[in-house]
């Protein structure tokens, strides 16, 4: 009975294998698909890359376009008997080029085609085009690079280049190979998949001298390469285009979103560079020549900076006061305690409304004081704990120390001082309100970027909430039919009626407070200024807007760093975007050359300088 048992487990395996082995015979042997596109002798396997989507702007204005240019290939089995320097001197390159080359792309893969040399323009094909079939084994490919109408927004677009060693080793789909192209940052590579389109494939029948001797089985195995998709931003190009000349000769950034929607109207970081530096052959010269610039153009400040918020933080401050209950617009402060000694510039305030005009620090420091509160009279420690608990889950819901969303790689989530945090600085139960104070007008242990203080403005020109940023709207070959991002709303929870009371404060700064250098005939601009304190040089300069008062169509924020106070620096710039966005023009051209010609140079920069100077 067990042997019985035994042959039939061993006739069920013979069976198995019988078949398994026929299947090969077929697929090997008979099947005239496989046998002819595998015998790679005889077969060539061309891949045909698509034109990458094109991007542009909120009125179809052309921001990144593409050059049809040629890619020469090589398979290295293929390369037999050639004359090596006559191909030299046919695409005027050296022999040293020619061997290592060789050599790399022979250890890559024999069979396999490898990049041999790029970008060729149409003239340069067509010179060299008629020679190639003394030269087996190279083939042509129609690729493209990227140029820029716009010649701006650099650090948001990105750029494309070789696809690094390690992304293509780890590829969960064998899409890309080596030499490819691929989105390597800012939104070439959040929507790499979109723009890249859908790849061919063209098999074509070679002879024993490599030949073309036509479509392999007329075609039938051939696809079509796919174009791929354009990306419709939010962008308004004139704005950006104006932001990047008043921004000459300054380090910093700047966001403008309109609140109802989440769209950036604008952003950019500076300094800025020629985004074509990081198109085409001269790549990897560029690239190294800005990397080593000492104020970081390939950084996007926009989203990546780290900045004390300053005095633009007492909105948030008043808001959540306002919320608790523990102040009203009439609230005075005046005479009351504050770790702040009254000197020029820190004013007291009679109220909610002249607090936000003259950035009173004593007022919300006695705000601060407020919201933190007195959660336990035996133990001071314990109530700071609670109370910043509480502070924090309020701060939290207007964007700070969260990612916000918007749909760029990199985006940081800043620093929004919590119990954990100071338990690791000072030891659990070992700090009280003495040490976080500083919270109270923005400084301390903060960490925002641009693109939050922008946020903040829209959650304020909102009236309590935000929607989450982001710069494409619509995604394909036409616009109207591709509607892509979805768009969340945020609640911050505050009554709408505390923000109004905000909102008249902003007007009074822009009016006749600290911010009137951004004011625009016609428009109620509300805006807050920030002095941002800086270890290394002088403050940086921060400014916050929204515009006009009621139904706001712009909510702005500006950084220069270096560049002192926010009304001097910043708030001229803010105005001017204002004015531009919501007049489509500026009339005043005087203050354009003004703020395109004042300069605030970077510690950095200065202290490169100096080491070059001495050097020499």
């Amino acid at each position: 009975m067990q042997e019985n048992r035994k042959q039939a487990i061993l006739f069920f395996f013979y069976i198995i294998g019988a078949i398994y082995l026929l299947r090969l015979f077929y697929l090997q042997v008979l099947d005239p698909k496989y046998h002819s596109i595998g015998a790679l002798n005889s077969i060539r396997r061309e891949v045909k890359v698509p034109l990458r989507g094109q991007i542009y702007d909120r009125f179809d204005n052309l921001i990144v376009a593409n050059e049809e240019v040629y890619d020469v290939y090589v398979i290295p089995k293929n390369v037999r008997n050639i004359d090596t320097l006559g191909f030299c001197k046919l695409f005027n390159i050296t022999r040293g080029y020619f061997d290592s080359t060789m050599q790399v792309a022979t250890q890559y893969s024999k069979n396999r085609a490898s990049l041999f040399l790029r970008q060729l323009t149409k003239e340069e094909y067509a010179s060299v085009a008629d020679a190639m079939i003394q030269y087996p084994g190279f083939l042509f490919e129609q690729s493209f690079f990227r140029t820029y109408p716009g010649n701006t927004m650099a650090n948001s677009l990105g750029y494309i280049g070789e696809i690094p060693s390690k992304q293509f080793e780890e590829q969960e789909e064998e899409y890309y190979r080596k030499g490819d192209y691929i989105g390597l940052s800012g939104l070439e590579k959040f929507y790499e998949n979109e723009l890249r389109g859908i790849r061919g494939v063209k098999f074509t029948l070679m002879n024993v001298k490599m030949e073309d001797k036509g479509s392999y089985n007329e075609g039938k195995y051939d696809t079509l390469s796919v174009i791929g998709k354009n990306l419709y931003t939010t962008i308004d190009l004139k704005l950006q285009q104006l932001a990047d000349t008043l921004f000459t000769g300054k380090v910093g950034s700047v966001v403008a979103i309109e609140p109802s929607t989440g769209e950036i109207l604008a952003i950019g970081s500076y300094p800025t560079y020629d985004p074509a530096m990081l198109s085409g052959k001269e790549f990897s010269v560029n690239y190294r020549q800005l990397s080593r610039n000492p104020d970081r153009p390939l950084n996007n400040r926009a989203i990546s900076s780290f900045y004390r918020p300053g005095s633009t933080f007492k909105l948030v401050q008043a808001a959540i006061g306002l919320d608790m209950g523990v102040i009203n617009p009439k609230t005075s402060f005046v005479g009351a305690p504050t770790m702040f000694k009254y000197h020029s510039g820190v004013f007291e305030a009679s109220n909610l409304y002249t607090a936000i005009q003259l950035s009173s620090n004593p007022y919300f420091y006695n705000v601060f004081r407020k919201i933190i509160g007195n959660n336990n009279e035996t133990n001071p420690y314990m109530s700071a704990r609670v109370g910043l608990e509480k502070w924090h889950d309020e701060a939290f819901k207007f964007g700070f120390g969260r990612r916000l969303g918007i749909d760029l790689p990199s985006e940081t989530k800043g620093v929004l001082p919590d119990v954990e945090r100071y338990d690791k600085v000072y030891g659990k139960m070992q700090w009280k309100f003495s040490n976080i104070y500083s919270l109270s007008i923005g400084e301390g242990e903060y960490g925002v970027n641009v693109l939050k203080l922008a946020n903040l403005a829209a959650v304020i020109a909102n009236r309590g909430y935000w929607r989450t940023p982001h710069l494409v709207k619509y995604l394909g070959i036409q616009k109207e039919t591709n509607k892509y991002l979805k768009v969340e709303t945020v609640k911050t929870g505050i009554a709408a009626k505390h923000f109004e009371e905000i909102i008249q404060g902003m007007s009074n700064v822009v009016k006749a407070g600290t911010g009137r250098l951004a004011q625009v005939e016609g428009i109620e601009v509300c805006g807050k200024t920030g002095t941002s304190q800086n270890k290394k040089g002088k403050d940086h300069s921060i400014f916050i807007a929204l515009a006009p008062r009621y139904n706001p169509k712009i909510a702005i924020a500006v950084v220069v760093e270096n560049g002192g106070f926010g009304g001097v620096a910043s708030g001229p710039i803010a105005g001017l975007l204002i004015e531009q966005y919501l007049k489509k023009t500026v009339t005043r051209r005087a203050m354009i050359e003004s703020v395109k010609n004042t300069r605030h140079a970077s510690v950095a920069t200065i202290n490169y300088k100096k080491s070059a100077e001495n050097k020499d």
